[in-house]
């Protein structure tokens, strides 16, 4: 996937609802080899729709403080990374939203280690 075509995909979600499932749900201990990272808040992807890593397209879901294996939400931002192959959507139950700084704030746990910048929905 070329980076133009990376850039288009991400931005053809926003503002729409999708459902996706959940691989580390709110409170999941990722082990690296040097430490690991909890994860505040629930992570998962799109089923089916490959992201630039050629994996399935993450998704951060804010605003549900429960752990959860599938949701049904809206797509309110994304997450460019400028040093990495892949992006990442932000999504949020119907009817929420979140500013540019809140969503940095909730992603920071892992965004901290890249060069990237959020865009929401207008």
């Amino acid at each position: 996937m070329t980076y133009e075509e990376r850039k288009e995909q991400v931005k053809s979600y926003l503002g729409e609802t999708v459902k996706i499932n959940i691989d580390r749900p709110l409170g999941y201990v990722h082990k690296k080899e040097c430490y690991s990272l909890t994860y505040p808040l629930n992570y998962g992807y799109i089923p089916g729709v490959l992201g630039g890593d050629g994996e399935e397209l993450d998704v951060y879901l804010l605003g549900v403080e429960y752990p959860v294996k599938e949701y049904e939400c809206k797509i309110i931002g994304i997450v460019h990374r400028h040093n990495d192959v892949e992006d990442k959507l932000v999504a949020a139950p119907m009817g929420r939203s979140f500013s540019k700084d809140e969503i940095k704030k909730a992603v920071h746990f892992q965004e901290q280690y890249y060069d990237s910048e959020i865009e929401t929905v207008k």
